[in-house]
């Protein structure tokens, strides 16, 4: 208000115009002019408008009104910033129909008029016959900060906590994952639950397919072949281990080889799959490859590695918790009774390592499968970029495999009674949350400055924070 001159409703429409961001306004103002900046978001300014100017003068006692045509006293109408005059009745039912509507900003009635009337003015006359719709426009002009504005967002939990939540406009908010003080974690960028280092268009599209596909892939893994010509699953129905294909192609069940239709009760005529070949030594020829039942069996790999670590941190998460408390407050009386000035604090840094460690295991599974080749050319590379393509590919899965093994290893101590040699035990546990935090740092700059830089469509994804995403404080509860 005071940079610019003008009004509240005025400023507050600037702001929800640039999206509450001021170094987007002062870099309009410095390029385009206070005037031109003020026009482009629909905001018309008294001193400005000849309407305004010549009613001042006039001072006229009557006027009529261009809506119901009647002719009242000029104290019973109102003007706007833009100069168009109406009777207080028809504004009040204007403001009430766009109060209903869920409009922040009610424009002028005038035809072709595309000013922000004054809220002050609105909630004046809306009080006076829908005290409540008056109530529901302050709200509405609060919730514009909140859902205009790019650095603050509604925390998503489901029954929904009523905060709302603000990360600092250093840096590129949008990439960063928030923990509510309700316990809800999420992405500050899409708003799902917190899902690095995955990206977000990887992670919706892994959710949707998760939800969809998982059990169905499994079940069809588990319980048909795919035919050798047609490539279509095929469901055994009966005790004999020759089948047929509805489009003629006679398989082995065992192998899923073609055969002929010639069988006896202990084998099939010409055919003998008893013996283990290498796939590499079989002529390119004797073989059909089944695509699609490859693309299956590779979604089955990551769905089971990225479940099994999610499953081991809830196990994780769930018994360990309880358990290395219970431990801490043992040791504290320990200590206090030995009179040592030390603390067991070093156990419950160890299981948050774990934790956030693991949760970014499993997640990483999810960034592979589309990552590499999963997305059926959604999340490609640029074709230029193949050869460094498959060199950050083996350096990512070198890390994610050395996070596993010590991922594991740190499960294990953890699990492990404290033994009575406690200082050699802290430290080893010290050392080794250090090395899986390190570790895990590498994979999500790998991740971040190797692999997303190679895809045609630019992704990012949040800083690795090793206790997890950051704890906002309350902005404003509902």
């Amino acid at each position: 208000m005071n940079l610019l001159n003008i009004k509240q409703h005025a400023a507050r429409t600037l702001l929800i115009h640039h999206r509450w961001k001021m170094h987007c306004i002062y870099d309009h103002l410095d390029r385009k002019g206070r005037g031109r900046m003020l026009t482009e978001a629909c905001i018309v300014l008294p001193e400005n408008n000849s309407m305004s100017a010549a009613g001042s003068r006039t001072h006229p006692t009557r006027v009529t009104c261009n809506v119901c045509f009647e002719d009242l006293p000029i104290t019973e109408a109102s003007t706007m910033d833009c100069g168009h005059c109406f009777c207080n009745d028809c504004w009040t039912e204007h403001f009430f129909a766009s109060i209903n509507s869920g409009c922040k900003q009610i424009r002028c009635m005038e035809v072709n008029c595309k000013a922000i009337c004054d809220e002050d003015m609105v909630r004046r006359l809306v009080d006076q016959k829908y005290p409540a719709a008056s109530k529901r426009f302050s709200r509405l002009l609060l919730e514009s900060y909140l859902e205009d504005n790019d650095s603050v967002k509604w925390c998503p939990s489901a029954p929904h906590c009523g905060r709302a939540i603000q990360v600092a406009a250093a840096g590129d908010e949008r990439h960063s994952e928030v923990a509510c003080p309700c316990g809800v974690a999420f992405c500050f960028s899409c708003t799902a639950p917190a899902h690095s280092p995955c990206p977000c268009p990887m992670w919706e599209k892994w959710e949707a397919k998760s939800h969809g596909d998982a059990d169905s892939v499994k079940w069809i893994l588990a319980n048909t072949k795919s035919c050798p010509r047609c490539s279509k699953p095929i469901e055994k129905n009966g005790g004999c281990n020759l089948v047929q294909c509805k489009c003629g192609q006679c398989l082995c069940w065992l192998c899923g080889a073609p055969t002929g239709k010639e069988h006896t009760w202990e084998r099939i005529s010409g055919h003998s799959c008893n013996r283990y070949k290498e796939e590499e030594e079989e002529e390119a020829g004797d073989k059909v490859v089944d695509a699609r039942r490859q693309q299956m069996q590779r979604y089955a790999h990551y769905w089971d590695r990225f479940n099994i670590h999610a499953g081991s941190r809830a196990a994780e998460q769930r018994q360990l918790g309880p358990a290395i408390e219970q431990r801490v407050r043992k040791l504290e009386s320990d200590f206090a009774r030995q009179r040592l000035n030390q603390n067991g604090g070093w156990l419950g840094t160890a299981l948050r390592r774990l934790l956030s460690s693991r949760q970014a295991l499993s997640r990483s599974y999810a960034f592979a499968y589309y990552m590499f080749d999963g997305g059926g050319g959604e999340f490609e590379a640029h074709p230029a970029e193949r050869a460094s393509l498959a060199v950050a590919r083996n350096l990512f899965e070198d890390q994610q495999q050395q996070l596993e093994h010590h991922v594991e290893h740190l499960s294990r101590m953890l699990a492990a009674d404290v033994p009575e040699e406690v200082a050699v035990a802290k430290q080893d546990a010290v050392n080794l949350a250090k090395i899986v935090e390190a570790i895990c740092g590498k994979m999500y700059r790998c991740i971040q400055d190797e692999l997303l830089p190679l895809l045609v469509q630019p992704m990012s994804i949040p800083a690795y924070r090793p206790d997890g995403p950051d704890k906002a404080e309350e902005f404003v509860r509902a």
